[in-house]
């Protein structure tokens, strides 16, 4: 239960009503940020960017510059209060210009959160006085007590147009979610990128409080909805979401934008990572490292019971794969290697980052899991995109409602969500095969470990049409304790068609652990 308003009013949010003014009463819930996602939907789109004033503008504000512009921590919400959770702000400018409104609620109050240029320290930049009163906040982010009783740490953030990233215990920022994504790898159209216009942050009710409630309307061209987190820290940190949207009506998206064309993919639960090169890159880059990335694969609990495991991949033109995913139990992008030495990356912690996965909640139905690979050369541009795409699309104006909880975990995590699983893909030439390619495949796991080499497991690989398996053959590896495949794949010689590859280990008729999929093209 939540504290009396009353009590609220008394500690003025923080800091004397600096930050909140204009009370109203009101029961935030679900329900009262979706009737006005509903009443915004029933109108064309309109766009929250803003025409920054010249000294936020990219040409004079770069990044290195905007990261000057520092909250200042003794003036985040609710560090007065003594609360489990604070808030700070992150300020507009460089790359984010739109603006969000952002509100503080109770049980039976709400208020907006007015911008105050006074909360950020601006150290040697000379702008403060050059910037509107009433610019509103490009985000927040939150803290925690998250590793240590006497530290407060981030525990997340949410900035730019609908991505958010978290934290669990001893990890460091590796791959983001985002609220929806529209369109997203579609050829023959861009794709539509909707935004966290409106928040509403809950003030936690004592100081037992072990998760954070929030609200946000998300807002786009073609949709408009409401949605709903929990956000609990811990060893695996678990962000519980609910959402309703509202698509818009045909004539209010040409209204917004006439050369819009009809939505072909929804992308719930979407997430976003990057993968520069790896065990498995065959396109080799110039670094010292060895592998580099944020997430290294695709795991994904199908409704039928099957579990298969898709290596991540840097491909030199962009790969579109999607799998039919009925009824899905689950999927994440995955940070299998923790080992430091398979990086030697000692500034950017790649081993410490989250695997996030993807939990839904009862049955979504028909439908399809998206996995997008982009061409990249460079570790700082996000090139991975996983989500599931309803079949049947919704009507305008008519709710449609989702929910599913996101894991972000580490190791430890991963391995039990799918303990006899694949640790490694590799990819080279054949000598014995014209043309071939061989992939060698690690297994590992409880089940592997009681297989013996008297009694082997047997490889069962197929490949999509005009490639050919010329070989696959199993052996143990005494090195590593697993059981590695070699398989050998002769692709097609008329064309550069990407081709499918599967592959299980079974022990008679039984599929121990894992499928191992993959799609390889030429260079």
């Amino acid at each position: 239960m939540r504290r009396p308003f009353g009590l609220l009013l008394i500690t003025g949010f923080l800091l004397g009503g600096n930050f909140c003014r204009g009370a109203e009463t009101a029961e935030v819930n679900l329900d009262y940020v979706a009737q006005r996602a509903l009443a915004r939907a029933r109108a064309p789109f309109h766009s929250p960017h803003v025409e920054l004033p010249p000294v936020l503008r990219p040409d004079f504000l770069d990044y290195d510059k905007f990261r000057q512009i520092e909250f200042r921590h003794d003036r985040a919400l609710w560090a007065a209060a003594g609360l489990p959770f604070r808030v700070e702000f992150f300020h507009p400018g460089y790359i984010y210009h739109e603006p969000i409104h952002v509100n503080e609620f109770t049980a039976s109050h709400a208020q907006p959160i007015r911008f105050v240029q006074d909360f950020f320290n601006y150290h040697s930049l000379d702008i403060a006085r050059k910037i509107p009163a009433d610019m509103g906040y490009a985000g927040f982010r939150v803290l925690s007590k998250l590793n240590a009783p006497d530290r407060w740490d981030e525990l997340g953030s949410f900035l730019g147009a609908s991505y958010f990233r978290l934290l669990a215990k001893n990890l460091r920022y590796g791959e983001s979610a985002r609220g929806l994504a529209l369109d997203s790898g579609e050829g023959d159209r861009p794709e539509e990128f909707p935004i966290f216009t409106d928040w509403w942050l809950g003030k936690p009710a004592n100081t037992g409080e072990e998760s954070l409630h929030l609200f946000a309307i998300l807002d786009s061209v073609s949709c408009c909805g409401a949605y709903e987190f929990f956000i609990r820290p811990g060893d695996t940190t678990t962000a519980s979401i609910k959402a309703v949207l509202y698509f818009r009506e045909p004539a209010s998206v040409a209204f917004a934008d006439k050369n819009k064309k009809p939505l072909k993919s929804i992308g719930l639960a979407p997430l976003t990572s990057m993968f520069w090169f790896g065990k498995n890159t065959e396109r080799k880059f110039d670094d010292y490292r060895t592998e580099v990335h944020d997430s290294d694969g695709l795991l994904v609990h199908m409704g039928n019971g099957e579990t298969f495991f898709r290596p991540l991949d840097n491909p030199s033109a962009t790969r579109h794969q999607v799998f039919s995913a009925p009824n899905i139990k689950g999927f994440g992008l995955l940070q299998r290697e923790r080992n430091f030495a398979a990086y030697q990356d000692s500034f950017n912690l790649y081993h410490q980052v989250p695997s996030v996965w993807v939990e839904p909640d009862g049955n979504w139905g028909d439908g399809d899991l998206h996995l997008l690979e982009l061409s990249t050369h460079y570790e700082g541009l996000d090139n991975i995109v996983a989500f599931w795409d309803p079949k049947n699309k919704p009507a305008p104006l008519t709710p449609f409602r989702f929910g599913y909880t996101l894991h972000w975990e580490g190791g430890e995590s991963d391995v039990k969500r799918s303990p006899d699983r694949i640790v490694a893909t590799r990819i080279g030439p054949d000598a014995q095969f014209k043309g071939a390619r061989q992939f060698v495949i690690d297994f590992d796991g409880p089940k592997f470990d009681a297989l013996t080499e008297t009694n082997p497991p047997v490889a069962v690989a197929s490949c999509s049409g005009g490639a050919h398996i010329a070989d696959t053959f199993v052996t143990r590896n005494n090195f590593l304790g697993t059981w590695r495949v070699i398989l050998k794949m002769v692709p097609p010689a008329d064309t550069n068609a990407a081709v499918d590859l599967r592959c299980t280990l079974q022990s008679g008729t039984n599929v121990v652990g894992e499928t191992w999929v993959y799609q390889w093209s030429q260079r």
